[in-house]
């Protein structure tokens, strides 16, 4: 009986050693798998169907809404008063890319232009297309600074132009024709006798080159040959680096391109990433930890030197001629039309800007950008991308259509491209990366400690079987003795019961 139990308590003893040594192993080898399966499938390989079908199609609502400055007195701003504005909007537009002529290269990359479209979305705006707003003149005003150099004369000569075809220094058009164009009579004559001046030959329109076209060619890492160059530019339109600004380092491509990041990120890393509406690279620093409906993020924002000018930040000196600090001048990517880049309402840029216009009011949460990213894939949860577009104008002599304005930055509108995982996405996300990895670390946990336990409680037994081995002999004696005391008895009784028997017949016989 005590060998018996003793076999036993080895036997649990054993199989809480494997136990625990099976949690530790899982413990130690689990996130080394974990790492493994999460390199294998952010590998831009048409195998890994989830991530290529992300990276290709983007299967996630994306949408961009657009705010207009509508100009409340243009006729005190020819004559030199403050502008006052007043925004209109959101007008919200759904987003559609799709990546196409993709192409697989030897050397660890790929290849591909991403077309976008937008289809209006009546449901999330403030009103119609059909709209009325009033905005600067970018044809009119945008050339008066452009040729400002130009002789005296021949700038007479444009001006009297922009009034033969009833070109004035104020447009009043439909959200809808501001957006994707309308036909002017002055674009029909510059588009025939000064070939290339305007970016588009048929209408002119503030978002006419965004609609059905495509970004450029992309050249990224797949990520096959080093896992942290994965989503990365190699090249884009067959350049590693620009010729629009004025340093090498300004210059540079850097990061992706702006959709999906190298997996394994920290608080220290930085979302790198070019924009080629914004001709050059951006870079978003970290600000805090979060989740999202459950799946753990960290956002990142724009620094406060992203759009500084070189006077207040010495690296953005390769970006001017630079105004104040808060605009970007993208003229020489945009036919050297006086065209700024900010952040919505001047947010983050020199009080000044903010002065200079009545109507803004800049607030952090709403016209701040960033960006929620999952740092264990590099995958972005929530985003939301805020820019503003502004007119540089002023009086120039010659151009009777600027009359007396003040040189100010003239906000025209700003929008914001939002998109966030939701629906079977989100679902499929949050199975993989939330429930499964914390299944797996509660199981490890759970076979240490069941390992654990069984191996001190078999220890308690088998040490019990051991050390208490002349109580069960004492047991087992006194039972044996028991056993034999009653059987003696017995048979003398059955002797004594014997012997009287035969007395009681011979004393018959007598």
């Amino acid at each position: 009986m005590a060998i018996k139990k003793s076999k036993i308590a080895i036997g649990f003893i054993v199989a809480g050693i494997m136990t625990l040594i099976f949690g530790i192993i899982s413990v130690s080898m689990g996130p080394a798998v974990m790492r493994d399966q999460i390199i294998k499938n952010t590998v831009i390989d048409p195998q890994n169907e989830l991530s290529y079908t992300m990276w290709k199609d983007l299967p996630v609502p994306f949408f961009m809404s657009v705010y207009f400055f509508d100009v409340l007195n243009p006729q005190e701003i020819l004559k030199g008063e403050k502008p006052m504005v007043e925004e209109r909007g959101p007008y919200v537009y759904r987003k559609q890319c799709r990546k196409e002529n993709i192409t697989f290269h030897p050397n660890g990359t790929v290849s591909y232009k991403e077309y976008r479209r937008y289809f209006f979305e009546r449901s999330m705006s403030v009103g119609n297309e059909s709209d009325v707003v009033t905005i600067p003149n970018m044809l009119v005003l945008g050339a008066a600074v452009m040729l400002e150099n130009m002789p005296y004369a021949l700038r007479l000569l444009i001006s009297a132009t922009f009034k033969g075809f009833k070109e004035g220094p104020f447009l009043t058009k439909t959200v809808g024709e501001l957006m994707w164009g309308y036909d002017s009579k002055l674009v029909e004559f510059l588009n025939k006798y000064v070939p290339g001046m305007l970016p588009s030959t048929g209408k002119f329109g503030l978002f006419v080159e965004f609609n059905n076209s495509n970004t450029g060619l992309f050249t990224v890492h797949t990520g096959k040959d080093d896992i942290k160059n994965v989503h990365k530019v190699d090249s884009w339109n067959g350049l590693r680096e620009l010729t629009y600004w004025r340093t090498p380092q300004c210059n540079m491509i850097n990061g992706t391109a702006g959709q999906l990041w190298p997996p394994f990120m920290t608080k220290e890393s930085t979302l790198r990433f070019y924009s080629p509406d914004a001709c050059r690279s951006l870079e978003l620093v970290y600000k805090q930890s979060g989740s999202m409906k459950g799946i753990p993020s960290y956002r990142f924002v724009a620094p406060k030197t992203m759009f500084a000018n070189g006077t207040d930040y010495a690296p953005n000196e390769g970006f001017c001629p630079c105004r104040q600090s808060g605009l970007l001048n993208v003229s020489a990517c945009h036919h050297n039309s006086p065209t700024f880049i900010s952040q919505p309402h001047f947010i983050n840029g020199d009080p000044a800007l903010q002065d200079f216009v009545l109507g803004l009011h800049p607030n952090e949460d709403k016209h701040d950008l960033f960006i929620d990213i999952h740092p264990l894939t590099g995958v972005p949860l929530n985003v939301s991308i805020r820019l503003q577009l502004n007119l540089y104008m002023k009086r120039v002599p010659g151009f009777t259509e600027t009359g007396k304005i003040s040189e100010v930055v003239m906000p025209m509108l700003w929008f914001a491209e939002s998109g966030y995982i939701d629906g079977p996405v989100l679902t499929t996300f949050h199975t993989n990366l939330v429930i499964l990895p914390a299944v797996m670390e509660y199981m490890q946990y759970i076979f240490i400690a069941l390992g654990l336990v069984t191996i001190v409680v078999a220890s308690l037994v088998h040490y019990k079987v051991k050390t208490s081995p002349k109580l069960y002999v004492i047991s087992t004696v006194t039972e044996k003795l028991g056993a034999t005391d009653n059987g003696q008895v017995k048979g003398s009784h059955g002797n004594e019961t014997q012997e009287k028997s035969i007395m009681s017949n011979s004393e018959k016989g007598l």
